[in-house]
C-alpha cells in the first residue's frame, strides 16, 4: 500500500517535472514582439534553423531589436524589419541605408528546409548570397511559395497576426516605408519581464 502511494506520487512528480521542463523549453523558443497595436508571439523553429534562432535570441536579449523599423512592407507579401545597424528609430536610423545593414554578429550560413512560406511564416532576409543572413527578418502577409527552399524559415506567428496586418505599408515595388512603424520591443518569453 505504501509502495503504491509512493509510486503514484513519484509518477505525478515526474510528470509535473517533465511538463515544466517542456514548458520552459517552449517559452525559450517564443519571441514576443510589441507593436503599436499589441503583442505578436512568434514560435521560433530551432528544429529547422538552430543557428538562425540562436542569433535572433542573442539580438533580442541584447535589446538590439527594440525600436527597429519595419523598413520594407509590401501589401500582400511581407513586412521586413531587423536592421539593427541602420533601422533603430531612436538612435542610428538612416533612411538612405536602412535595409542594407545587419548587426555586430557574424553572418549565418543558410539553413533551408522543406517548410513552406505561408501567412505568418517568419523568414530571414539576406542578400544575393544565400549565406548572408544576419539580423533582418520578415513576416509573411500571404503565402509565398516562390521563397520555399530559397530562404530560411525561423518561425511562425502564433498569435497577434492581426497586429502584423496593421503595420504601415510602403510604396513602390520595393515597399520602402516613409515614417515606418517599429518593433517597440522584443523579448524571449522565458525571460522575466
Amino acid at each position: 500500500m505504501h509502495f503504491t502511494k509512493f509510486f503514484s506520487s513519484a509518477l505525478v512528480a515526474a510528470s509535473i517535472f517533465a511538463s515544466s521542463g517542456a514548458l520552459a523549453e517552449e517559452l525559450e523558443n517564443k519571441m514576443v514582439i510589441q507593436l503599436k497595436d499589441g503583442e505578436v508571439v512568434v514560435a521560433l523553429r530551432d528544429d529547422l534553423a538552430p543557428k538562425h534562432v540562436e542569433q535572433i535570441k542573442k539580438l533580442v536579449r541584447a535589446g538590439e531589436y527594440d525600436n527597429v523599423a519595419f523598413h520594407r512592407v509590401i501589401e500582400g507579401f511581407m513586412a521586413q524589419t531587423g536592421d539593427v545597424q541602420f533601422g533603430d528609430l531612436t538612435e542610428a536610423y538612416n533612411s538612405q541605408r536602412v535595409g542594407t545593414g545587419g548587426s555586430s554578429l557574424r553572418t549565418i550560413e543558410a539553413e533551408f528546409s522543406a517548410e513552406s512560406f505561408v501567412r505568418g511564416t517568419v523568414g530571414m532576409a539576406r542578400a544575393q548570397d544565400p549565406n548572408s543572413a544576419n539580423s533582418q527578418f520578415f513576416i509573411m502577409f500571404a503565402p509565398g511559395s516562390f521563397l520555399d527552399g530559397q530562404y530560411t524559415v525561423v518561425g511562425n506567428v502564433e498569435s497577434g497576426m492581426e497586429f502584423v496586418d496593421n503595420i504601415k505599408r510602403g510604396e513602390g515595388p520595393n515597399g520602402a516605408v516613409t515614417d515606418p512603424d517599429r518593433m517597440i520591443s522584443a523579448r524571449i518569453a522565458a525571460d522575466a519581464n
